[in-house]
């Protein structure tokens, strides 16, 4: 994935310094509208894909969020800003960001507005009839396939079951997509930044 991970650092801070140049005839509000949609929207550009990266690739795609988030509200270089990011923004960390991808995507195939390509790898434990009796078919668990490599661990049918399978019931439970994404951002929210 580094050339993936590579073309996407290019292009986010080349958006990162026209938005420098513009910042200062520009409000906070607008600012951050910018941001979301040059910058952000390329971040989270199928980043379902990027899964399983290494520490280092995921450090070099989050200073992407620390850059912007320090651009829109100001602040030295070496200032700390996970207080901007948690505090102001409301902005999730880059790993909670790719959770928050797949357990949406997952959230509707469940709920059948999605793909059948889709829906056909998202295998709920109730519905396998030599599982149908286990505790967890009552939790709305998935079925996670085992992977025979790591690499295999990077695949949708097995990242997305396990990102799923992490949330608690109260959030797997939600009665229409808006209140999901509310809860699953509040969820991973306090998990990005322990909370």
């Amino acid at each position: 994935m580094s050339s993936q991970v590579n073309s996407t650092i290019r292009s986010c801070f080349y958006q990162i310094r026209r938005l420098r140049c513009a910042r200062r005839g520009l409000t906070v509000d607008t600012a951050k509208t910018l941001a979301s949609s040059l910058i952000l929207s390329r971040l989270d550009y199928c980043n379902g894909l990027l899964v399983g990266i290494t520490q280092r690739q995921c450090d070099r795609l989050q200073s992407i969020l620390n850059t912007s988030a320090k651009i829109i509200h100001g602040g030295a270089r070496r200032d700390h800003v996970t207080p901007v990011l948690r505090d102001k923004l409301h902005w999730l960390r880059l790993r909670q960001r790719i959770a928050y991808k797949l357990c949406l995507l997952v959230y509707k195939s469940l709920h059948d507005s999605s793909p059948r390509y889709i829906k056909e790898l998202v295998v709920p434990v109730a519905r396998l009839s030599s599982l149908r009796r286990l505790r967890s078919a009552s939790t709305l668990m998935l079925r996670k396939p085992l992977a025979r490599k790591k690499v295999g661990e990077r695949g949708f049918s097995v990242a997305a079951p396990a990102a799923w399978n992490d949330l608690p019931l109260s959030v797997k439970n939600s009665q229409s997509l808006a209140v999901f994404k509310s809860q699953l951002k509040t969820y991973l929210f306090s998990l990005s930044y322990s909370l």
